[in-house]
């Protein structure tokens, strides 16, 4: 179809005589001539919507675009600018050769086309090499190709598009910058919406590939026709609004990127925001892509609902000196032209084409003419031997092939406006974005404000600066669930997205250290959580002192019950040839009243700032002590037992279980609690209070030995006797297990010096049980009713 724009004859040497161009004439060119020319595309008109050709009528009526035309403008500017110069090709004269694209492929191929081959009125030939300014389709046609505004991912494959060069940045870098700036903000739930094009869908899903490794999920990844009908606007915004009512009070904001192209030929920039405002769809936060993050035509409709917006903008240049004026000063009569412009004074209006405010894509447009002029400058310099293809040649800056300028154009490096400008391989220049934000000013007017920027060339962790001070917000975060604080972990919610999550707070003797932690660790044995749980401390030294309340009252009573055995004992000891006395085996008697004043004094050992010496012995002294105790109860109780087996006919007990039998089972009780408290080495060795292994062994052991009495006990209760001891020791054991048993929970329970406060308890509590179970009725009746201590009154039944 496009080559028929050419009908050319060929005399009988093959030799093309004369080209004829098929078709109507096209009068929107400039054309100058010069020893070289470079041919542009720009898109000076486009159709009001899109259509598909029929090619049966003429394609709609245009509208002009005053943006393209400064672009246009900028190149012309720099091809005089260079041939002014005298260090850049002084020996060559550029001239150039620019068509209107109509931002349409169709006519971009055709303009194309007349470029390569040239018209014989213009005077270029078929064999003039040009850097054409375009599209893929463009780059798949002639070669070698610069494009100052094509951002897609796909042009950096150069397998398929190996002349390919741009001096606008790819969008894998643009996604990259998206992704860190949702990272910055601590954004997780997006949605994610662009036009069902190439140039989106590689974008979505290369944002979508980075943005996973910062945690980032995507509440909706959606695509609407490039013609955007009502039909695809509402699905779009259905959409939006379920999730946006489902995961209201999950989080605050939509956060939503979009990739499209925004200017007029696309409707739907004005038609999305419009719909949003009917259905009443606020605190939305826009990011923009570069498409459309300074489409300023946007601002006028909707201000109030892009308040705020934040987009990766292409690099601005502050100035192009003499760009303004030559915009402005621009006549006809400078270059051969026909219908570009007409003889107006460009002064007394504004309009996009004179804005020279943000130089963006006009700046692309001006370092692509210097990308080629560099490369020609360094193909005139160069010397013969030492030139860059095979023995050494070089090219002739005046009749070169395409292959020998793009090997050229992908080795420049240069400075344009104080930016080194150089290239990767592939042909794609290093990234540099400017972060802008969209403010209002108090006026109601639109205030682009840059707060921020994404350059590629610095280290990934350096390479997004934001000042947040600056930037305008129109709502909250964007988080389908608030981050997890240190002190607690991160519980997923089962069938929702992995950025759905409760927070639950670390268990006791555990912390989490970081936001968003998936566990928490637990604490050493040397340290415990701080009121947050976020950090694990050393485990302060507290110890009940002998000046405080508490302190004192134990300490008190704990001598107050070791006066009490002993004046028991000195009872005893006075009467001890009395019936009473002798008969509940007064040796033993003596032996628990004297190991029961131990047990009230071991108290002390628990109260004020224990030495080292005093820690390695208290426990041990806590241990041995109730030992003795129990053992010699253990023996009492065995010694009922065995009398009144003795009184049997043949019965020998008490032959077995005489004075020596019941020393050496108190001896060999309290010998297995020492054993057991030497072997304990973190109680002997070290002063290691809480240590819990050594001290449960310990308590565990009295355990045993309480029970082994209690049993006994409870069998000889009910045995013949007006007096009969075991009734007494039953009851003095099951005091003794209640305050034990109450005594474990409280205790675990129980924080700091207090700890220690209840175990000092616990010894009072259990030793008050003991002796005024066992020796208080006998104290009662040996002092105030010595008329039943006989042999007659005990041994009645």
């Amino acid at each position: 179809m496009f080559l028929s724009f050419f009908r050319c004859t060929y005399g009988s040497s093959a030799a093309m005589d004369s080209c004829v161009f098929m078709g109507e004439e096209e009068i929107n060119s400039l054309y100058e001539d010069g020893d070289i020319v470079i041919g542009g595309l720009f898109p000076l008109h486009y159709s009001p919507v899109s259509f598909l050709p029929a090619y049966k009528t003429k394609p709609p009526p245009t509208i002009f675009s005053s943006r393209a035309l400064r672009w246009m403008q900028t190149m012309t500017f720099a091809i005089k600018e260079i041939n002014q110069r005298s260090d850049l090709l002084p020996q060559l004269k550029l001239g150039f050769h620019i068509r209107d694209s109509c931002d349409d492929i169709p006519v971009s191929l055709r303009a194309l086309l007349l470029l390569v081959n040239g018209l014989p009125d213009k005077g270029v030939e078929r064999n003039n090499n040009g850097s054409n300014l375009g599209c893929a389709a463009v780059q798949r046609t002639v070669s070698p190709v610069v494009s100052y505004f094509a951002s897609c991912t796909c042009l950096s494959d150069q397998k398929e598009f190996p002349t390919f060069m741009r001096t606008m940045p790819s969008d894998a870098f643009q996604v990259r910058a998206l992704a860190r700036l949702v990272s910055h903000f601590g954004w997780t739930w997006v949605g994610v919406i662009g036009a069902e094009s190439d140039y989106a869908r590689f974008a979505i899903q290369l944002f979508l590939q980075e943005s996973v490794q910062y945690g980032v999920c995507a509440a909706y990844a959606h695509f609407y026709p490039a013609g955007l009908n009502q039909q695809a606007l509402d699905e779009l915004l259905d959409v939006i609004q379920v999730l946006h009512r489902h995961y209201k009070f999950s989080f605050y904001v939509s956060y939503i990127y979009i990739f499209y192209t925004c200017n007029h030929k696309h409707q739907h920039c004005m038609k999305y925001p419009t719909i949003i405002r009917r259905r009443n769809i606020s605190g939305l936060q826009w990011i923009a892509s570069e498409a459309w993050a300074t489409a300023t035509a946007l601002w006028e409709e909707f201000g109030d609902l892009l308040t705020g917006t934040l987009g990766f903008a292409i690099r601005r240049a502050e100035e192009i000196p003499g760009l303004s004026q030559h915009l402005i000063s621009l006549r006809p009569s400078y270059i051969h032209q026909t219908a570009f412009l007409g003889t107006e004074n460009l002064n007394d209006v504004y309009s996009a084409y004179s804005d020279v405010t943000q130089l963006r894509v006009s700046y692309n447009v001006y370092k692509a003419v210097y990308l080629v002029a560099h490369a020609l400058h360094d193909m005139a310099n160069c010397q013969v031997g030492k030139g860059p293809f095979l023995n050494g040649t070089c090219a002739d800056p005046k009749n070169f092939k395409p292959w020998q300028l793009l090997h050229y154009m992908k080795h420049t490096n240069f400075s344009a406006l104080g930016e080194k400008v150089n290239f990767y391989q592939n042909g794609d220049p290093i990234a540099y974005y400017d972060l802008v934000n969209w403010q209002r000013r108090p006026d109601g007017s639109l205030d682009l404000v840059k707060v921020g920027f994404y350059d590629a060339s610095l280290p990934a962790e350096r390479s997004l600066v934001i000042n947040d001070s600056t930037i305008q917000w129109p709502a909250s975060r964007s988080v389908c669930s608030d981050n997890c604080p240190p002190g607690s972990r991160v519980a997923r919610r089962k069938g929702e997205p992995i950025c759905c999550f409760d927070c639950v707070p670390c268990a006791e003797g555990e912390v989490s250290n970081k936001t968003d932690s998936l566990e928490c660790l637990r604490c050493s044995q040397d340290t415990w959580p701080n009121k947050a749980r976020d950090l694990c401390l050393p485990k302060t030294i507290e110890y009940l002192s002998y000046h405080e309340l508490v302190g004192t009252v134990l300490c008190v009573i704990s001598v107050v019950g070791a006066c009490i055995s002993l004046s028991m004992l000195a009872i005893f000891l006075i009467y001890k040839d009395t019936p009473l006395v002798r008969a509940n085996n007064r040796e033993l008697s003596f032996l628990l009243l004297a190991f029961l004043a131990v047990c009230f004094l071991v108290g002390l050992l628990f109260i004020g700032e224990p030495s080292d010496w005093l820690c390695r012995f208290r426990y041990p002294a806590f241990g041995i002590s109730f030992a003795l105790c129990i053992s010699c109860l253990l023996a009492k109780t065995a010694v009922v037992l065995m009398a009144f087996r003795s009184t049997l006919p043949g019965s020998r007990a008490m032959k077995w279980f005489g004075p020596n039998q019941q020393r050496a089972s108190v001896f060999l009780g309290t010998a297995i609690q020492v054993k057991k408290s030497l072997c304990v080495a973190t109680i002997i060795i070290e002063c290691v209070t809480g240590s819990e292994v050594g001290f449960w062994c310990v308590l565990g052991y009295i355990g045993i030995l309480a029970c082994m009495c209690l049993l006994m006990a409870f069998l000889a209760r009910k045995l013949p006797d007006n007096f009969n001891e075991a009734k007494f020791i039953t009851f003095s054991m099951l005091i003794f297990f209640a305050v034990w048993i109450t005594f474990i929970p409280v205790y675990v329970s129980t924080p700091g010096k207090y700890t220690v406060a209840v175990h000092i308890f616990a010894i009072l509590a259990s030793s008050f049980g003991l002796l005024f179970c066992i020796f208080a009725p006998k104290c009662y009746i040996i002092i105030l009713k010595p008329g039943q201590n006989n042999k007659k009154n005990i041994m009645q039944r």
